[in-house]
């Protein structure tokens, strides 16, 4: 039988491994933490897509993911910046939520330094034209830029997104009996505890 991870029963533990395993998604395309789910909030209601992590800073308790400044969540988030994130790793069995508030950068250092850590394959699709999800008369009725043209192209259209954790969810499936954990953020602390699965 498989031995029980060393966070089973303890909340410090489980807290330190919830950062680890995002700040592993965003280092690394092939973890099962690589890509949440974003939840925002729009006139008609919640919508959902998938964002790719970029960065999990345990110390600020934030998040990075990257978006078009031109594109419907970025608008949803201006709005409101209300929003939760939402990640399973089916191998690892764990899922972890982070409900929170967001900040756009468009236009500063924090996109500035975002933009020159983006590869440049990347960055061609912050230069396609039009904007996301306007309506195409055919499925290739779009241009994207080439490398070297989206270095400049892409940049007006980027935006780094900078989640402030609020609240957390840590839940880990064992037949031997699930954990489930949740902490608040408490100025620059945690308060959190055991939670029924």
């Amino acid at each position: 039988m498989t031995p029980l991870p060393s966070f089973y029963d303890d909340l410090d533990a489980t807290l330190s491994e919830l950062w680890r395993l995002l700040a592993d998604g965003a280092a690394h395309g092939r973890s099962g933490f690589h890509l949440p789910t974003l939840a925002t909030v729009a006139g008609e209601g919640p919508r959902l897509r998938t964002v790719v992590m970029r960065e999990a800073d345990p110390v600020a308790g934030t998040l990075r993911f990257h978006c078009d400044r031109r594109s419907d969540k970025a608008f949803e988030l201006a709005e409101n910046p209300v929003c939760a994130l939402a990640v399973y790793d089916g191998a690892a069995k764990i899922q972890i939520r982070i409900e929170g508030r967001a900040v756009l950068h468009t236009d500063d250092a924090v996109a500035e330094a975002a933009w020159a850590g983006s590869r440049a394959m990347s960055r061609v699709c912050y230069g396609a034209e039009p904007a996301p999800g306007t309506a195409l008369t055919a499925g290739n009725a779009y241009t994207l830029p080439d490398e070297a043209m989206a270095a400049t192209m892409g940049r007006r259209n980027f935006c780094a997104v900078v989640v402030r954790a609020q609240r957390l969810d840590f839940l880990y499936l064992d037949r031997r009996g699930h954990r489930r954990a949740a902490w608040c953020r408490n100025g620059a602390d945690w308060e959190g505890g055991w939670v029924a699965p």
